[in-house]
């Protein structure tokens, strides 16, 4: 009986990770070797070792390797980049792959073909993988984001980063940068709903929730808040609520899950004696309100603004519709 030799192990830069026929030609593979019983094929030109469990990185970076002129896009891309996506789109395992016209179409198991037109500079290599630009994703995206979930992408883009946490120190994007690149594309599918989701972008909003408290508040006819409210503008000592109105005194804060922490708890407390102290009315919110949609939230805030709003911005208040209703 002739016993069958294991294959050689694999080097181990391809061992643990997707790579492509490229990558073991240079690894002095053969044909033979690439047939072996340890690796699978995810494709033309991609092969997978054995017991690789999915990681969305990995495999994106030996398809936009596999793939020269084409590159990592919609869903994939703002996974990748870590932006904000509502929760039925998260943990998708297809992979989005866009194309210009020049290049034959898309055909590969598990990946999403897109022909599109982008220009150089909606393009970037990211670690490692080619692929559109958050910005570029952003626009992308708004064939089938729902319009307050795009303005929530579109805040996150354009708000300030904090170094400590995220190691950039400017915007995705800027407003002006964002509405050059839907006058590049007037035909683009979504983009009538990105133009309108671009009216109702602030940098300011450090959350989803932030942006959707902003926009159930003023859908329901409230005056817009101004974001990042400091009790006292410029001191970079004074705490800052989410939201608020000043020439009413109201703050609004949006407790999300990081906020149990002990350190950011303590930090909280800081900034809520900060506003009481100066006599504002302080509103606290936090993930029952959110699924509630707010409705409860614009409610009181509504109540705290009546008496010092005119009779005209009552009448409005009563009558303008919103995304969540009235």
């Amino acid at each position: 009986m002739v016993r069958m030799r294991p294959p050689a192990a694999l080097p181990p830069h391809l061992s643990s990770a997707p790579f492509t026929v490229y990558e073991a030609r240079a690894a002095a593979l053969g044909g033979s070797r690439l047939r072996a019983s340890d690796l699978a094929t995810a494709g033309r030109l991609l092969y997978l070792p054995a017991g690789w469990e999915f990681e969305l990185r990995g495999l994106a970076r030996a398809l936009s390797a596999a793939t020269p002129g084409a590159w990592i896009s919609h869903l994939t891309a703002a996974v990748l980049l870590g932006l904000w996506l509502p929760p039925w789109f998260r943990g998708c395992r297809e992979l989005h792959l866009s194309k210009p016209k020049a290049l034959p179409p898309v055909r590969r198991a598990g990946v999403v073909g897109h022909t599109v037109l982008a220009f150089d500079d909606e393009l970037m290599v990211w670690d490692g993988i080619r692929m559109s630009t958050p910005a570029r994703t952003w626009l992308d995206l708004a064939r089938i984001l729902p319009l307050e979930d795009l303005v929530a992408l579109g805040d996150q883009l354009v708000r300030q980063p904090r170094i400590e946490l995220e190691r950039r120190t400017e915007p995705w994007a800027t407003l002006s940068q964002l509405a050059a690149m839907l006058a590049r594309h007037p035909k683009l599918k979504g983009i009538v709903k990105a133009r309108e989701a671009l009216e109702l972008i602030r940098p300011g909003a450090d959350s989803a929730p932030e942006t959707f408290l902003r926009l159930a508040l003023t859908a329901a006819g409230l005056p817009e808040p101004e974001l990042q409210l400091q009790v006292v503008p410029g001191d970079p000592r004074s705490p800052a609520a989410d939201l608020g109105y000043r020439r009413h005194r109201i703050a609004i804060q949006y407790d999300g899950g990081h906020h149990l922490t002990r350190e950011q708890q303590s930090r909280d407390n800081r900034r809520d004696e900060t506003f009481n102290a100066a006599g504002w009315r302080y509103f606290k919110f936090n993930a029952d309100d959110l699924a509630d949609d707010f409705r409860g939230a614009v409610q009181r805030v509504r109540a705290a603004l009546r008496p010092s709003l005119t009779p005209v911005a009552l009448s409005l208040m009563a009558v303008k519709p919103g995304f969540w209703g009235p």
